[in-house]
């Protein structure tokens, strides 16, 4: 397993954007909201998630090598 440093500024987005990501779902499948409110807030978080993480992904990817 390869080891490196993370910067503070990267592992924070990081893990802003995994929080993202985990309430879209959540928000997916929960019954709080009506349909058409929990739909769009959900998919709109998990979109936001998905868009964000896979180029912070990629740069610690490519930094670490």
């Amino acid at each position: 397993m390869k080891r490196g440093t993370l910067p503070l500024g990267e592992l924070i987005l990081l893990a802003i954007t995994r929080v993202m990501l985990g309430a879209g779902v959540g928000l997916l499948l929960s019954k709080r909201l009506g349909d058409d409110q929990r739909e769009a807030v959900g998919l709109t978080l998990l979109l936001v998630g998905v868009i964000t993480t896979v180029p912070l992904g990629l740069d610690i990817a490519r930094s670490s090598e």
